[in-house]
């Protein structure tokens, strides 16, 4: 028995090490790709990061290996671009090759690729551009998506006032109003904080943005083929990620009833307008699963990232009442205290607008970006960075080469090296890109930093 124990061994670890041979040969004719620590079988170099600082590890990588480097994420290749300039150059002077979305198998596996953030090629497109100008739309002759987030404003204030004053903690409300600007921008309609399905659609959601990057989930990404036939909690984020997108079916139902094409009321109208007028298109991006995915998308997107920015930023005016209290004499003086504010003022409230930004910059709420894959062969740099040819699984293609994510990382955030430049006064607020590598805006300049 242990002569049979020790020779399946010894073959599970031949096959794996032909295997990764094989691939490493395919990567040499394929591709010329950037330099990184060495990997080891089947778990490539998870050893060296540290799981529960990602970021980190990406950034003391970078001093080693320089800002263009490759990690092996089980036996997947992963180029990391790490900083400023490098993520600018691939984006904006190579963004065409660049475009692609890198697969991720629990997204998946869920959303089929469908929707707006994980889909890919002419189906992106398609959805990008539908998307955007339904958005914008919203302001001729309807409400304004800025009325829109006005309104929710007039209601978060109020749920605050009614705190008197005493102490309480505001990560759920703070995740309320933003919840339900999307759903008045999907359905034209929000919810009461209090209501129960709202209540249901808020914990989805929250439970899915803290489980998607859960250890097991990330296991998911590494090893599809094998974690999905195991039990976890992957069953659990695939039925609410289905749970999220039946509510927003029931909501498409409701509207059909009431449907007038001639004057669509929200997302949903315009979507199923579009439909109607491409049902004898049998290829047509536009049906009622992708409208699912497309709500959950934005549900997605935002929910979670505002809320955040909000409770950190209410953090810090706390911690800086210096700069809550200019922020306050800033917006009194400029709209008074008896009408919202909006974006025509934003060039009146100089420091008011720098504030926000260096909130946005300092607390570094997605520190990677999320994967990207070239669409064809590409040079960049010293390096060619092959095209994912066929993805089976988000493991390996047909001619077992591996798939590609291209992690874009600000290697200026907080975590990272904080970027010190800063203006002298915020009053001379000028374009973004000019103040500082990091193309956003300023410290807190009379509080210094924050860190």
């Amino acid at each position: 028995m242990e002569l049979l124990g020790f020779t399946t061994l010894a073959l599970v670890v031949s096959v794996t090490c032909l295997s990764l041979l094989s691939v490493w040969t395919k990567l040499r004719t394929r591709g010329r790709l950037p330099p990184g620590p060495t990997p080891l079988p089947i778990i490539g170099n998870l050893l060296q990061l540290n799981l529960k600082d990602i970021p980190a590890s990406l950034s003391k990588l970078a001093k080693e290996y320089g800002p263009v480097y490759t990690l092996y994420f089980g036996t997947s290749p992963t180029v990391v671009l790490h900083g400023y300039d490098v993520v600018k150059e691939a984006l904006l002077q190579q963004g065409d090759e660049f475009l692609g979305r890198g697969p991720l198998p629990i997204i998946e596996d869920t959303h089929k690729g469908y929707g707006l953030i994980f889909s890919n090629g002419e189906r992106w497109k398609v959805m990008r551009r539908f998307s955007l100008m339904t958005l914008r739309n919203f302001g001729m002759g309807k409400r304004s998506l800025e009325e829109r987030v006005q309104e929710e404003a007039r209601c978060l204030v109020e749920e605050l006032q009614k705190t008197k004053a005493q102490p309480f903690d505001p990560t759920f409300i703070l995740a309320c109003a933003p919840c339900n600007v999307i759903c008045s921008i999907l359905f034209n309609d929000r919810f009461q904080y209090n209501n129960k399905t709202f209540l249901n659609l808020m914990d989805l959601l929250n439970k899915n943005f803290q489980q998607v990057n859960s250890v097991w989930c990330q296991m998911y990404n590494l090893w599809p083929t094998i974690i999905k036939y195991l039990p976890g909690k992957h069953i659990e984020f695939a039925k609410r990620i289905d749970d999220v997108k039946n509510f927003i079916l029931e909501k498409v139902k409701e509207h059909q009833k009431s449907l007038d094409p001639a004057n669509p009321r929200d997302y949903i109208d315009c979507f199923l307008s579009k439909i109607e007028e491409e049902k004898d298109n049998l290829k047509s991006e536009f049906h009622l699963e992708n409208l699912a995915v497309c709500g959950s998308n934005l549900f997605t997107a935002g929910t979670e990232t505002t809320s955040t920015t909000l409770r950190f930023g209410l953090l810090l005016l706390m911690k800086y009442p210096e700069v809550q209290a200019k922020v306050h004499e800033e917006l009194d003086r400029v709209i008074g205290r008896h009408q919202p504010p909006s974006m025509k003022d934003k060039m009146k409230l100089p420091y008011t607008d720098a504030v926000l930004h260096e909130i946005q910059r300092y607390i570094t709420l997605l520190p990677s970006s999320l994967p990207h894959a070239v669409v064809q062969d590409t040079k960049f740099r010293d390096y060619v960075i092959p095209k994912v040819r066929h993805v089976c699984n988000g493991m390996t293609g047909k001619e077992g080469v591996p798939w590609y994510l291209l992690v874009l990382r600000n290697s200026l955030s907080s975590g990272a090296g904080r970027e010190t430049n800063r203006l002298e006064s915020p009053k001379e607020h000028t374009e973004p890109q000019t103040l500082s590598p990091l193309g956003l805006v300023i410290d807190f300049v009379e509080c210094g930093t924050l860190t």
